[in-house]
C-alpha cells in the first residue's frame, strides 16, 4: 500500500499493533469516563485505573485508535490516509467478533420483546418492566451490531476495495466506514437498552430530547462519525484519481 515502507514491514506492522492496542485501550476507557459516568468518575478518580473491571467506550476507542495512528504515521513517515484506509478496512471483523462477545458474555441487551427471536438473558437482563405481561425476553441487539456493523460492513469494505478499487482514492474507504457504522449504531440504538444513569434522568434513555423524539448517547456520539464520514468519503470520490 502507497506510504508503506518495504524494508521492515513486519516489524512496522507489530509497532503499530501496539500503538492501536493503546490506544483504543486508553481512549476506550476515558470514552467511557467522560460520556458514560464522569459524575461517579470525578467523585472516585482511582477507579478510573480499574479498567479489569469494564467500562469501555466504541467511541472513545476509536477516537484513542485514530489519535496513535496519526501520531505512529507522522513518526513512520506514512501516508495518513493509506493508514487509515488499510483499518477502516479490518475494523468490521473486530467489530463482528466483539459483537458475538457481548452475546455470549450476554451484556449490552436489548429491550423487552415478543418477537420469536428475543432471547432470554441471565441475571438483571430478565428483570422486566412492572406492566410487562411476558417472560421478558430482549431483541439481541449485540447479534444486530454483528449483523450490521461486523458483517454488512465488512461486506461493504471488501466490495469497495476489490470491485471498486476504492484504495486509489485516499480517505474515501474511511469515510464509507465512518458514514455506514454511525447509521448502523444509530439504528440498533431504537432497540438497544440505554445505560441504566441515563434512563435514572430520561423514561427513554435519552441525553438529547426534542419533544416526544431524542438521542441516546451512542447515537449522539454516533452523529457526528456519520457527517465527518459522508464529507470525507465525498470529497474523496470526487477529487480526480
Amino acid at each position: 500500500m502507497a506510504g508503506w515502507q518495504s524494508a521492515d514491514d513486519g516489524g512496522q506492522v507489530e509497532s503499530l499493533l501496539t500503538w492501536i492496542i493503546v490506544g483504543v485501550i486508553l481512549g476506550g476507557r476515558a470514552g467511557f469516563v467522560l460520556f458514560y459516568q464522569p459524575g461517579y468518575y470525578l467523585a472516585q478518580p482511582m477507579q478510573i485505573l480499574r479498567v479489569w473491571e469494564g467500562g469501555m467506550s466504541f467511541h472513545g476507542g476509536l477516537g484513542g485508535a485514530t489519535i496513535a495512528g496519526f501520531v505512529f504515521a507522522w513518526r513512520q513517515g506514512i501516508a495518513a490516509s493509506a493508514l487509515g484506509d488499510a483499518m477502516a478496512m479490518v475494523i468490521p471483523v473486530g467489530l463482528f467478533l466483539g459483537r458475538v462477545a457481548n452475546f455470549i458474555n450476554a451484556e449490552l441487551w436489548g429491550h423487552p420483546t415478543t418477537q420469536p427471536w428475543g432471547v432470554l438473558f441471565p441475571g438483571y437482563g430478565s428483570v422486566c418492566p412492572p406492566d410487562w405481561a411476558f417472560e421478558c425476553a430482549r431483541h439481541p441487539t449485540q447479534l444486530y451490531e454483528a449483523g450490521l456493523e461486523g458483517a454488512l460492513l465488512g461486506l461493504v469494505m471488501w466490495w469497495l476495495v476489490t470491485r471498486l478499487h476504492a484504495l486509489r482514492r485516499p480517505w474515501l474507504v474511511t469515510g464509507v466506514f465512518l458514514t455506514l457504522y454511525g447509521l448502523a449504531r444509530m439504528l440498533v440504538e431504537l432497540w438497544r437498552m440505554p445505560d441504566d444513569q441515563f434512563l435514572a434522568a430520561d423514561p427513554a434513555g435519552y441525553v438529547i430530547r426534542m419533544g416526544e423524539f431524542g438521542l441516546t448517547m451512542g447515537q449522539t456520539l454516533s452523529l457526528p462519525m456519520v457527517i465527518v464520514g459522508a464529507a470525507l468519503a465525498l470529497t474523496a470520490w470526487r477529487r480526480p484519481v
